[in-house]
């Protein structure tokens, strides 16, 4: 406008007034008072109407500056409600890329596929604290929006758990995962949560577009109002001055700026203008040389444009299409689909993107992605749709060639995962068979073992719906096929073969298929280390009926049930390897004990007898001196003494679990029946004060036979094995019972008609009514070692029981059943001569009174020596060492007073008894020597007696013994 163009309003006005004042001719009739004073009015007036309208002008020029200001806050809200809404956009892509990403990964395994899962999470973060920022001012937004950032921050770690629970455990833990819904429920509801926040900015959107059009109406009518204003008092000036001055050069100007800002317009117009033809005809180019198909529609259904893409995809050209309803392309089935589409364009609503089928016009059906969106006018009135369509066929035929494989890949998963819990190869064939029956699926199914010296191939397994056309095809187990020059021969080569229309074949073998109605068949090597050891055979009805897949497929099935086979196989092997090592191991793991619990015997014997060799020296002293003993007093000594030597002949016995027994001694007549007296009074603690301490009652009845005949024997292993036999016997019933010992007579014909030395047997039996064995208990309870009795059994009392058996040429039966309790029967034979008497022993005044040295390191050993030899009258001197017994020997020969006889003990620290009768023998060789040892009857049975001494004996030491050796020694002398 001219008036915003000028610089000042007054001044223009007093130059106007300047110039008016030089045009007037000065002749003028007027007073030239008047005249100046008429000038000056006109000039105030035209100074005061510039000077208000320049008031005005300021006026629209605050208030403009405030709109614009306002205008431009209103836009930054709206630009700033625009980013919060895009921001919220990146956020529920990024979580639909990320679940895209996951499910790539999931069916393909790519990893490629989850850069845009890695990207997310920063991606997310990132827009999270922008809008944190953004709807700060916002306190409803800001909760939704921290409502919905856990949401997809949980959505992603559900998609990272699918992701590791693919790479750990595979698609179907993935799948299975995926189809349970709940990542679908995390996005739903963050798809929610941002169309609320979107819903809520869009709100906001409205508001501050409605503020923005106030702003604006306000704007434009101070503007308008103003201008007008301006407008009429400039107005008002310019009469005035025309009334008064010529204002033509005004006029003039304002005319040439007008022309100018006119022109200017019109310059700037032609270049839109052409910018506009320009993006007119490159989008013509772009619809014109696009591959997808681009057609217009009005809103009645019929095309108004059709493009060389839309051509080629259904084959009508543009004048066939052009003028001719868009249903013509649309299937029967579908053809309320142009209805419901129009009526949505009609209402303006946008059409996403959907897939459908449509026909060319040849007939042919194509898959399509369509995309419709409405077309307006220039008045912005929907006036038709445009629609894009896509063939998408191949794309279909892709998915579905993946969908197969995904589905023959979980198959053999399935298949891989059920023969790997399994051992047995017929197992493995037929989940195998009946898998491929049930899934891939095969009307006949059966796997051949070959045989490369036969040339044929045997049927091993045949599938459950195929046993009917098995049996028709005469391929049932057990069949044999022999191997012609069809296709078996190049699969047991080890290649697959695949003969998709097997009645064409002249051959036997698929003859004999095609009889079965079977018309495609796909044979399958069983190969293992370049080695083929079987055929899987597949086969359909229906011809040409296997696809590369598949056949891909069986081969993959194939290559696994051989390895599985074979692993099977070597199963088999190594478990029998296994069994045999551990035999073996076992048997040398026996003799390991037997030799630890020999050395342990040999180890602990010295000690043992040690300890219990004074007991035994004082018993049998008491006994023989002691004529004024009660019958109590000498019943407990002989019961002492009876014990001790259990626990000596025990001592003794150890070392025969890894040595072989040595001659026994000579067997005396054993009594049966007194033994068994014997024992049950031995045992009556453990079976009677013991059982009713834990609240339980044993009965222990006797039955004797009257007139049983004694047997030879050793009575202290008898009566160790009974006391063993009566233990386990306790043991096996936890809630007492009755425990019955039994002997009797058993006779032996067989034995008798054979001159045999015995004429029967007697037999002793241990019955109790206890929990019983198992056969597996019952076969093993007698090996050494096997307990059922945990940390409280060792193993051994049965094992030693079976010793003693062995050595008396007995026998032992075992009958048992778990909850029937069990019966031990033990059977001696009875001699057909009778036993050879014991020699009497030496009495105590059968040997002459000796002075004699004892030497032992076991200070209650020699005090019960001396005690005892004292007692038969000879003269005692006792060394507590070697040394000692060395240095005593030479100290009293060198006094004319020697000793004549030596009793030193073997195992003594520094100096042992090898030494001391080496030493005294050297010095006296006519001196007697006894050792005295634990180790004396392994000393006798393996000739080690050292050469220095004269007479072994054992500990713990028998009072008769003693005078025997001593006896014996002064005989070997005097002769």
């Amino acid at each position: 406008m001219p008036p915003l163009r000028s610089t000042s309003g007054c001044d223009a006005a007093q130059r106007l007034t300047a110039k008016i004042t030089h045009i007037v001719p000065t002749s003028s009739s007027t007073d030239p008072v008047t005249t100046d004073v008429e000038l000056a009015s006109t000039a105030r007036k035209v100074g005061a109407g510039f000077a208000v309208a320049l008031a005005c002008l300021a006026v629209v020029g605050v208030v403009s500056y405030l709109s614009v200001v306002r205008l431009n806050e209103n836009a930054a809200w709206v630009a700033h409600t625009q980013e919060v809404i895009t921001r919220l956009e990146s956020i529920l892509a990024a979580a639909t890329d990320s679940e895209t990403a996951e499910r790539g990964y999931v069916i393909t395994g790519d990893e490629s596929y989850l850069e845009p899962y890695r990207q997310s999470a920063t991606l997310v973060d990132e827009q999270a604290r922008r809008l944190l920022g953004l709807t700060a001012d916002n306190p409803a937004q800001t909760q939704r929006l921290n409502s919905m950032v856990p949401l997809v921050t949980e959505r992603l770690a559900i998609l990272r758990a699918i992701i590791e629970l693919r790479k750990s455990q595979g698609f179907a833990a993935a799948q299975s995962e995926i189809l349970s819904g709940k990542g679908k429920q995390f996005h739903d509801r963050i798809r929610r949560l941002i169309d609320e926040m979107k819903g809520a900015e869009t709100a906001l959107l409205s508001e501050r577009e409605q503020r923005v059009k106030r702003s604006s109406a306000v704007a434009r009518g101070v503007i308008i109002g103003g201008g007008l204003l301006g407008c009429g008092l400039v107005g008002f000036a310019l009469v005035a001055i025309r009334r008064d001055f010529a204002g033509r050069a005004l006029a003039e100007q304002a005319l040439r700026d007008a022309k100018n800002q006119l022109e200017v317009r019109v310059q700037q117009r032609t270049a839109q203008l052409a910018k506009a033809a320009e993006a007119n005809a490159r989008l013509a180019s772009i619809i014109e040389f696009s591959d997808d198909a681009v057609a217009s529609k009005d809103l009645d259904g019929v095309i108004t444009s059709w493009n060389p893409g839309a051509e080629r995809l259904f084959g009508y050209s543009s004048q066939e299409a052009v003028g001719k309803p868009m249903s013509m392309l649309m299937p029967p089935e579908r053809s309320s689909e142009e209805p419901t589409i129009l009526g949505r364009i009609a209402r303006g609503e946008t059409t996403d993107h959907f897939e459908t089928v449509r026909v060319r016009k040849d007939g042919a059906r194509i898959d399509v992605s369509i995309t419709i969106s409405p077309i307006r006018d220039g008045r912005g009135l929907i006036v038709g749709a445009s629609t894009i369509a896509r063939d998408i066929t191949e794309r279909r035929v892709a998915q579905s060639k993946v969908q197969a494989q995904l589905a023959r890949l979980n198959l053999l998963q399935h298949i891989t995962r059920a023969i790997g819990e399994r051992q047995d190869i017929q197992s493995i064939f037929q989940v195998v068979i009946r898998t491929l029956e049930e899934h891939l699926p095969v009307d006949f199914c059966c796997i051949c073992l070959y045989e490369p010296a036969e040339n044929c191939v045997i049927v091993t397994s045949v599938g459950m719906h195929s046993e009917a056309l098995a049996r028709e095809l005469a391929m049932t187990r057990q069949a044999r096929i022999e191997i012609d020059q069809n296709g078996l021969s190049h699969c047991v080569r080890g290649r697959l073969v695949y003969e998709p229309d097997i009645s064409c074949i002249p051959f036997p073998f698929a003859q004999r298929l095609a009889g079965g109605a079977l018309r495609a068949m796909v044979a399958a090597p069983l190969l293992v280390e370049s080695r083929v050891f079987g055929v899987l055979i597949a086969a359909r009805q229906q011809s040409h009926s296997f696809s590369s897949g598949e056949c891909e497929f069986l081969r993959q099935v194939s290559e696994h049930v051989a390895l599985a086979a074979h692993q099977a196989h070597l199963y088999s092997a190594l478990q029998q390897a296994y069994d045999d090592l551990r035999q073996t191991q076992k048997a040398v793991m026996q003799q390991e004990r037997l030799l630890a619990l020999g050395q342990m015997a040999s180890g602990i014997a010295h000690d043992i007898n040690n300890a219990i060799s004074p007991v035994a020296l004082y018993t049998e002293s008491l006994l023989e001196r002691e004529p004024d003993l009660s019958p109590r007093a000498r019943s407990h000594l002989e019961t002492i003494q009876r014990a001790i030597d259990d626990v000596a002949q025990t001592v003794a016995r150890m070392r025969e679990f890894y040595r072989q027994s040595e001659p026994q001694s000579t067997l005396l007549p054993v009594d049966m029946n007194a033994l068994v007296r014997q024992i049950v009074d031995l045992t009556r603690a453990r079976w009677s004060d013991m059982a009713q301490r834990r609240g339980i009652a044993i009965e222990v009845q006797t039955e004797l036979a009257s007139d049983l005949p004694t047997i030879m024997g050793a009575d202290n292993e008898i009566r160790e094995a009974l006391t063993n036999l009566i233990f386990n016997a306790v043991d096996a019933m936890p809630n007492g019972g009755p425990l019955t010992l039994r002997t009797r007579v058993a006779q032996d014909e067989a034995a008798r008609s054979q001159e045999s030395a015995t004429c029967g047997f007697v037999q002793i039996e241990v019955i109790d009514a206890g929990i019983g064995m198992d056969e597996n208990t019952r076969g093993r309870c007698l090996e050494p070692f096997f307990t059922t009795k945990g940390e409280r059994g060792t193993g051994l009392g049965l094992a030693m029981v079976y010793g003693t058996v062995q050595r008396h040429s007995a026998n032992i039966e075992i009958e048992s059943a778990v909850g029937k309790g069990t019966t031990m029967r033990l059977s001696f034979p009875i001699p057909t001569t009778p036993a050879a008497t014991a020699e009497m022993w030496v009495s105590a005044g059968a040997v002459t009174p000796l002075r004699v040295l004892v030497v032992d390191d076991d200070p209650l050993v020699l005090e019960s020596l001396r005690e005892t030899l004292t007692a038969d009258g000879h003269g005692v001197t006792t060394a507590d060492g070697g040394q000692a017994g060395i240095d005593t020997f030479l100290t009293a020969r060198a006094q004319g007073n020697p000793f004549p006889v030596v009793i030193t003990d073997l195992g003594m620290p520094y100096v042992d008894g090898r030494t001391v009768s080496s030493a005294i023998k050297t010095a006296a060789p006519e001196t007697i020597v006894l050792l005295l040892t634990g180790w004396g009857q392994r000393l006798v049975a393996e000739g080690d007696i050292p050469p220095h001494v004269d007479h072994v004996l054992s500990k713990p030491p028998k009072l008769r013994a003693l005078r025997e050796a001593l006896a014996h020694c002064l005989d070997v002398r005097a002769s």
